[in-house]
């Protein structure tokens, strides 16, 4: 029985592919090793170096305004095809920091802005950020409300025409970069998610203070820090979507965010798979290679499972969401079960590689070490959990 050489080939001719998407893959990923293969990953990844130069070719390729209507100088592909696009990326590109950021800058600054900014924030940011010449995030994160997003001490105080904003925010990927952020806060004296406003908050303005990056285990090429809003002024022109919109802008976001961000995972997972392939073909013991022995060969086969399964899961999300309305169900789902089986995947693969998968050589322990906090980010599996089964009518 044969197989193709080629793993792109092999992946491109997967029913899971139409044609359109088929080639769009392959396109991505010969793109992400001619322009995102370099040596300095190791390194970068001690340091937590953010790649600049990585960002920029991403940005020429188009990555950063896959999904925005042509109108306002995106692309304008569906998010099935958006996800076809991320998984190529997750696949070719060994800097899931790179990756992670991307998907932060598009879900938590370029949808929100597509879908409710107004004409004249859609001309001074969006169009910079679709080019990479500007770096967005957003913060809703508090240290106080990590899972429970919506019980936000930050404050908004009605000046004039504008807001006062005070507070803190934590764990936002992009913080010590960004050039603009999308900040949820609440609008002094209301309750509930129809109290939270939206506002884009430019790093300089006064009162807004950024810290350092966060030292953390895995994605550390991607930025995660803290805010501080001190008596941060900001004009009418900074409130995104209506006073009082802000749980419908954020929302919003979490529907693509949930379906895409996992999309990288599953061409990461790809990859591994790949790379334990090679490793039991080639790594013998007792006389044979250490695939022919049934505990290895089990282990592989269920990597291929998880891997088919979490592509067709993330691929169905996305077809649902591109017929609208709806969604909601499908992106936890997705999330939930891409970034468990990411998890599962990666630790089997260091198991499959004993001593060497512990050695940074092998990037095996880097892989475990990015994709460790999927079950986190973006609403916990706990968290998905509970939403599948209150949607579920429960």
């Amino acid at each position: 029985m044969s197989r193709s050489a080629d793993p792109v080939a092999d992946l491109t001719t997967n029913t899971v592919f139409d044609a359109d998407a088929a080639e769009l893959w392959t396109t991505t990923v010969q793109f992400a090793r001619q322009e995102l293969a370099e040596s300095a990953m190791r390194a970068r990844d001690r340091s937590g170096e953010f790649w600049r130069e990585g960002w920029r070719r991403c940005a020429a390729y188009g990555v950063q305004r896959l999904p925005v209507p042509a109108d306002h100088g995106g692309l304008a592909l569906s998010m099935l095809h958006t996800v076809v696009v991320l998984d190529a990326l997750g696949y070719a590109c060994d800097d899931a920091g790179l990756i992670f950021s991307i998907n932060a800058h598009l879900w938590g600054s370029v949808v929100p802005l597509w879908l409710h900014g107004t004409p004249e924030q859609r001309r001074r940011y969006l169009g910079p950020l679709m080019a990479g010449e500007l770096i967005g995030g957003h913060a809703m994160t508090e240290p106080s409300s990590g899972s429970d997003a919506f019980s936000l001490r930050t404050r908004a105080r009605p000046q004039g025409q504008g807001f006062v904003l005070d507070g803190a925010k934590t764990f936002s990927t992009n913080a010590p970069i960004a050039d603009i952020v999308v900040v949820f806060a609440r609008i002094e004296g209301t309750e509930g998610p129809e109290g939270i406003s939206a506002f884009i908050v430019e790093r300089g303005t006064p009162g807004l203070t950024t810290g350092t990056p966060l030292d953390k285990m895995g994605l550390r090429t991607s930025p995660l820090g803290e805010l501080a809003l001190d008596g941060c002024v900001v004009g009418p022109e900074a409130v995104l979507g209506p006073v009082g919109g802000g749980a419908a802008v954020f929302n919003s976001s979490m529907l693509w965010e949930r379906t895409c961000i996992v999309a990288p995972l599953v061409g990461a997972m790809q990859r591994t798979l790949e790379r334990c392939v090679s490793y039991a073909r080639t790594r013998r013991q007792f006389g044979k290679s250490i695939g022919r022995f049934e505990s290895i060969s089990a282990k592989v086969a269920d990597m291929k499972v998880a891997v088919d399964t979490s592509r067709s899961i993330v691929r169905r999300a996305a077809q649902v969401i591109d017929s609208g309305p709806g969604g909601l169900l499908e992106a936890s789902v997705s999330k939930l079960y891409v970034s468990e089986a990411a998890v599962g995947l990666h630790r089997e693969a260091l198991q499959l590689h004993g001593g060497y998968g512990y050695m940074t050589d092998y990037e095996i322990e880097r892989g475990l070490r990015d994709v460790l906090a999927s079950t986190i980010y973006s609403g916990t599996s706990e968290m998905q959990r509970h939403i599948i089964g209150r949607l579920m009518g429960l």
